[in-house]
């Protein structure tokens, strides 16, 4: 592996973080225009910058021991790189003139387990570029260009979540995002809790998952009630009139909405778990999104003693579950839902807590 000092001979000229995201409520509602309510993980992506000494970008991922080079008028390869030249195009076309650069990227986040580690990589990117180059860029704006290089560079049809999220949320606060509007609030998690988020072991991949197949079915259910989006639906009973499969598409996405506003407005621990749960269920049985690993991950953690709910996080098809747990009590249960579902032939992995060997690393503000 390459160290920094060596890829860069000495210092580099901006080095920037940004966190993945734990999706609580809200999962497929973002491209809907709908509401939800994430949180920063502690695990980050690191994006560091310096000169390139001829008319090609030199990027190389620390994580994957991988380099990759394209011209300064050229395209990167499918893959992490692209996601960077993504960021890159999109500022050109702000009429910002980006030199070829050496980038540096390393990450904490297990790629395929639903984090988000791509737009950690799309945020950190541009704000390693907003640093060097003394951009002025909004955090907002940042996320709606990270999501635009996801959707152009890496061919998914992504919401704005995940952008959103990374750009602006931290570690101790729910994140209230309003997709249409971008509006967003931070706001307590419930009460006495904590987190629990365990790798099921089964990796994604949203580009060659059916992600883009639901947002297409989305699309087409409001077509058939003559809606712009899912989040204009006033009457839940109104979906039940679709055939199928947009009857449930367009079910889980609207009782999902109902289901983060009433978070949003505050609840207990308890009640947060039971709308946690009734999301899985929805995601699993309307959305068809969930697999049988995930099920029993979840299953497993609502067994495990002091969790109040647990369900899937991030688009499904694999990756992580998220759970509400008791203050003081997350260790524990993660480890007992670990050795619960580690029975089968997948092994469990805890994301968080954070294991004591792992460290945050540099830069583990926002």
């Amino acid at each position: 592996m390459v160290t920094l000092e060596n890829f860069f001979g000495g210092a580099p000229q901006a080095h920037e973080s940004a966190p993945g995201r734990v999706n609580l409520l809200g999962e497929h509602t973002d491209y809907n225009d709908g509401f939800m309510l994430p949180i920063a993980t502690p695990q980050r992506t690191e994006v560091a910058l310096g000169a390139s000494h001829d008319d090609h970008f030199h990027v190389y991922s620390a994580t994957l021991d991988a380099a990759v080079a394209f011209r300064s008028n050229g395209h990167a390869p499918a893959g992490f790189a692209s996601y960077i030249e993504g960021c890159i195009r999109l500022l050109e076309r702000r009429g910002i003139e980006v030199p070829p650069l050496r980038v540096y990227v390393s990450t904490e986040l297990p790629v395929g387990s639903g984090l988000s580690s791509s737009a950690a990589l799309e945020v950190a990117t541009l704000r390693a570029l907003r640093s060097l180059l003394a951009i002025e860029l909004d955090d907002v704006s940042l996320a709606r260009i990270a999501q635009r290089a996801e959707i152009e560079y890496a061919k998914v049809n992504c919401g704005i979540m995940d952008q959103m999220a990374s750009s602006l949320a931290d570690r101790e606060h729910m994140l209230f995002v309003d997709a249409r509007s971008l509006a967003f609030r931070l706001q307590p998690m419930p009460d006495g809790s904590e987190l629990i988020v365990i790798d099921s072991g089964v990796p994604r991949s949203l580009a060659t998952s059916k992600y883009n197949e639901r947002r297409a079915e989305c699309a087409e259910a409001a077509r058939r009630l003559g809606l712009s989006a899912l989040r204009d639906v006033r009457d839940p009973a109104s979906v039940e009139a679709l055939a199928a499969p947009y009857r449930q598409r367009a079910r889980h996405v609207v009782q999902e909405n109902l289901r983060v506003l009433e978070a949003s407005r505050g609840v207990t621990a308890e009640r947060f778990g039971v709308l946690m749960n009734a999301s899985h269920a929805s995601l699993r049985d309307d959305y068809e999104v969930s697999i049988h690993e995930l099920d029993e991950l979840a299953a497993c953690l609502r067994r495990a003693g002091g969790v109040f709910g647990a369900r899937l996080t991030g688009a499904g098809f694999g990756g992580a579950c998220v759970a509400l747990c008791r203050a003081g009590m997350a260790r524990q249960a993660a480890e007992a839902a670990c050795a619960s579902y580690s029975a089968g032939q997948r092994q469990g992995r805890i994301l968080i807590p954070v294991p004591h060997a792992q460290s945050s690393g540099p830069g583990a503000g926002k």
